[in-house]
């Protein structure tokens, strides 16, 4: 898989989908992803209703028989572009030097599990065997996470979430940039409360987590 911040240069996208991993999972991994787009582009889901009233911040659930099976969520002022994710983990690598070694350790490991590959690029945001890895077969997964690491995940984001608003002063001094993406604090913090409520709602149900590039 390459690496985000050279697919970033060239316009990435970013879909992400809640899954149950009992119907994802019972799948061979070189199948999965086929199994998940197939469902996900199904006429009958409705999802592709360009007259559909639009839905931000929320999930998106599918009609249809695979309706139980998945849903999209809809990030808030994102257009589905992996921009403002790539610039809040830009963001957060301008301001960690200001937060306490608690905050920083739950935030890297919130942040390196989903949209930030480190400033070495070793972070690994999809599971080992999630998905297979042979060209062509694997395109497009940027995040898939199994139900056991989004436990974790959604735990430490109930750890971090009520001291974000902490951030918000080193922020100011550190990050704010008025003319770039997720260039004020407001925006940081509505783009992590998203992924606070993927993370929380997967959680809940026992299911994975997939980000996928179009």
């Amino acid at each position: 898989m390459q690496a985000i911040g050279t697919l970033f240069s060239r316009g990435l996208d970013i879909n992400v989908l809640i899954t149950e991993w009992s119907w994802l999972g019972e799948a061979p991994p070189r199948e999965r992803l086929s199994r998940l787009r197939d469902a996900w582009y199904a006429d009958e889901t409705g999802l592709r209703d360009h007259d559909a009233p639009a839905v931000e911040g929320d999930f998106e659930w599918p009609r249809g028989p695979n309706g139980t099976y998945f849903a999209v969520y809809e990030f808030l002022h994102t257009c589905g572009s992996f921009k403002p994710h790539f610039w809040a983990g830009q963001r957060w690598e301008a301001v960690r030097a200001q937060a306490d070694l608690l905050m920083r350790t739950q935030w890297d490991a919130m942040l390196l599990g989903l949209i930030r590959e480190g400033p070495d690029g070793e972070a690994q945001l999809t599971d080992p065997g999630f998905f297979c890895d042979e060209p062509g077969v694997s395109y497009g997964p940027l995040v898939a996470r199994s139900p056991d690491s989004i436990r974790e995940l959604a735990a430490t984001w109930e750890q971090v979430r009520p001291r974000l608003g902490g951030l918000r002063k080193a922020f100011d001094e550190h990050a704010a940039d008025p003319d770039g993406w997720v260039g004020d604090f407001d925006r940081f913090t509505s783009l992590l409360e998203d992924w606070g409520r993927v993370l929380t709602e997967a959680a809940r149900r026992g299911w994975g987590v997939v980000g996928l590039s179009e």
